[in-house]
Formats: C-alpha cells, sequence, structure tokens
C-alpha cells in the first residue's frame, strides 16, 4: 500500500479495524527485542530482605497494608471492550475478594502479587475462566507483536499463554513499555553499602583487629615461640568474649600509639540511620513510621503513607482487573483508620448533610457502611426561623384568635 492510500484511507475513514492499528508498533517491538525478560536478578533483592532489618520490615508493612484492601466491584463500565467477556459481577467479587482460586486464601494470593512488584516491577496473572493464578514475573517472559501490542506469555521458556489468558500489571519504567522497574532497585546500592558496613563490624569484633593487649619481652624470640604464645592467649583472651587481640613486642620495642580507631568509631551509626531512610524512602515508607517514641506528626505522616504508596499501588492493579473484566472497582478503605476523619469531625460532618436536607439517614448509614433502618429513607426538612421550609408562606407570627373586649 502507497504512502498517499494510507493518507487517503486516514481521510476517508475506510480502514478496518486492523489497518486502524499503530502504524509505528513494529518499531517499538523490534527496539523493546523480539523477546522480553526480567531485566532484574531478584535473588539480591531476596538476600537484602533476608538480612537486612530494614529492607524486611519495609517491604512487609507495603505488601500487608496493600494486600488488606479490598475492591468494591460496580457495575459494568459503559464502553470498555473487556478481555474476558460473560463473566458475572458476583464472580469478580469472589475473585477479587475471596477466593482467587480453590488452593489459596485471598490475602497469600495478593501477598505474592506485591511482592513481584516490589523485586521485579511486574505482576502477571493467569486466569484459566474460573481462577486467578500468579506465576513469577522473573520467568515469564514477553513476546512482542508487529501490528498489536504482545503476541503472547512464556513462562520460563516452556508453556506458552495468550494475552487474552494474562493479567499484566507493570510499574513506572523509562526503560520499555512492556516491563516495569521494581521499587528495590534504586536502593540497591545503599543496601549494599549497609550490608557491608555491617559485614565489617561483624568482621572487626570477630578478628579482634585493634589489639588490646601488649606483651614485652627483652630478649628476641623466635616465630615458633611468638605463635605459641599467642595461641596460648587467644585461648584465654578471646575477643569474642570480650578481649581484644594480643600483641607481643620482643627485642627491646617500645609501644606508642597503635591506633586511634575504636568500636564507637566504627558503630556507623549515623550513616546506618541515614541510610536506612533512603532504602525507606525508595520503598516508600516515612522513616517516621518505624522510629519509636510519642510522635506528634505520626497520624500525618502514616495518612501520606497511605496516599502515596499504598492506594498507588491497589489502583494499579484495580485499573488491571477492570480492563480485564469489564467491572468500576474501587478500594474500600473503611477498615483503615489512617484513612478516617476523627471521630468528632465524621459526626459533624454526617449531622449536617442529614440536618440540611442533603442525604437521608439511610444514605449517611450506607456510606458509613451500616445496615439501613426501616423508615429512615426520608430527607428531613429543615425547619428555620421563619416558618416551614415545605412552605414558605405559611411562615410569620403564628396567627392568634381576636379577642372581644366587651364579651
Amino acid at each position: 500500500m502507497a504512502w498517499y492510500d494510507r493518507l487517503l484511507g486516514r481521510q476517508t475513514n475506510i480502514y478496518s479495524d486492523e489497518e486502524k492499528n499503530n502504524p509505528a508498533q513494529y518499531l517499538i517491538g523490534r527496539e523493546e527485542g523480539l523477546t522480553i525478560e526480567s531485566r532484574e536478578v531478584v535473588t539480591r533483592y531476596r538476600d537484602a530482605y533476608e538480612k537486612l532489618e530494614v529492607v524486611n520490615r519495609a517491604v512487609n508493612i507495603v505488601v500487608d497494608d496493600v494486600a488488606e484492601i479490598p475492591s468494591d466491584v460496580g457495575p459494568k463500565i459503559p464502553g470498555l471492550n473487556p478481555v474476558f467477556k460473560n463473566i458475572r459481577k458476583v464472580t469478580v467479587n469472589n475473585l477479587l475478594n475471596i477466593q482467587p482460586n480453590p488452593f489459596q486464601d485471598i490475602n497469600t494470593f495478593k501477598r505474592n502479587l506485591i511482592i513481584d512488584l516490589l523485586i521485579d516491577g511486574n505482576i502477571f496473572i493467569y486466569f484459566d475462566g474460573n481462577g486467578m493464578y500468579h506465576l513469577p514475573a522473573e520467568n515469564v517472559y514477553i513476546e512482542t507483536d508487529e501490528k498489536t501490542y504482545i503476541n503472547k506469555y512464556t513462562y520460563d521458556g516452556i508453556i506458552d499463554y495468550s494475552p487474552s489468558e494474562i493479567i499484566h500489571i507493570k510499574e513506572n519504567s523509562f526503560n520499555s513499555i512492556y516491563r516495569g522497574v521494581p521499587r528495590l532497585k534504586p536502593a540497591y546500592r545503599t543496601m549494599q553499602l549497609l550490608a557491608s558496613m555491617r559485614n565489617f563490624q561483624d568482621n572487626f569484633f570477630k578478628n579482634g583487629a585493634v589489639p588490646g593487649l601488649v606483651l614485652k619481652s627483652p630478649n628476641t624470640l623466635s616465630e615458633k615461640i611468638k605463635e605459641r604464645m599467642l595461641a596460648a592467649w587467644r585461648a584465654r583472651y578471646n575477643p569474642s568474649t570480650g578481649g581484644r587481640r594480643p600483641l607481643i613486642l620482643d627485642g627491646g620495642l617500645e609501644i606508642d600509639n597503635l591506633t586511634e580507631v575504636n568500636f564507637k568509631d566504627l558503630d556507623f551509626q549515623a550513616a546506618i540511620e541515614a541510610n536506612e531512610k533512603i532504602i525507606l524512602q525508595a520503598i516508600g515508607v516515612p522513616p517516621l513510621l518505624l522510629d519509636s517514641g510519642n510522635n506528634a506528626n505520626i497520624r500525618p505522616n502514616h495518612r501520606l503513607y497511605y496516599l502515596e504508596t499504598v492506594l498507588p499501588i491497589v489502583r494499579k492493579i484495580n485499573f488491571a482487573f477492570e480492563r480485564f473484566f469489564g467491572f468500576d472497582l474501587s478500594e474500600d478503605v473503611s477498615n483503615i483508620p489512617a484513612l478516617q476523619p476523627e471521630l468528632k469531625d465524621s459526626a459533624a460532618y454526617y449531622s449536617t448533610l442529614v440536618n440540611t436536607g442533603i442525604m437521608t439517614p439511610n444514605e449517611v448509614r450506607e456510606a458509613m457502611r451500616m445496615k439501613p433502618l426501616e423508615g429512615h429513607d426520608d430527607l428531613r426538612v429543615p425547619a428555620n426561623i421563619a416558618g416551614s421550609a415545605a412552605n414558605p408562606s405559611e411562615g410569620g407570627r403564628p396567627e392568634q384568635e381576636e379577642e372581644n373586649n366587651g364579651e
């Protein structure tokens, strides 16, 4: 087809659906590569998770908090052409909030998904028509398509899945439109540095790097005798039991200043705390949440954590499920204390809405996720000084019977 045929087709709108696909897709697919695999070595993140306390705690906080938030399943989204059609609303609610498959509870399933998002930047879910199953992201390969978007997904180079069978949630990325970058990756250098400081401390203590006991001898000792004496003193004066490595000076040598280094200087406390804050900020957890003590601004930070870290992850997952199933999904935060207003403010807010006739009592109860009550479906008509708001013509001073003074 000539270039002017394409231009003519755009002007007259005579293209078929296939011809209207993105003309640059084949270039995008070639630039990304025919097969796109995970760019991450997830074992290094797993090691940090298992060995560094701050990484373990921060990852667990995000994973557990995101997995706790259920989804409210609404009506079908008008105009959306879902991937999987002919599924009922109650089935979608069961898959997303109760039981994703016959073998896992919903919380375990969600936690597996979020861990993949943090360490690989991607989530892959296989839907067989009845249940959803998690595919570890590090083993999933994406085969690009020159006309559409994705040709197929392959697990471990053996099992193929069509795009209509996979729900893919992707983190943000500048490198690829197919795979995301995990949140742990920017903090990897800091995690390495923190691990190196810890290892140095451990080796310093185990090896007794700073001598703590000096033995002087007026005569020159042979190497064999020196080693024998050092071995005997090490056995009695071991650094692991609180001592330091002994040192022998012979031949009239005098000691001046062995070192300026002590264990306090090697504690790295300030550097460790600074690196821990960097890791927490990269994951999205305010450092204040892990500090002990009575903090006056703990509630604003807790709320900020949910608004900027937890809810964006929940929404990314819900958007992917919306496109796949076609139902409107919203996060249910009614049981999240950090996102609830103060009880006093909430009571004043809802009372004002009811008393001014904006909402019925049952609508307020529904908003507060409480059961409706019979006889509370009508708006309350507020009364004012001028009279009844239902009929303003009846306002003013109440009528009084005239008094007959002559009778």
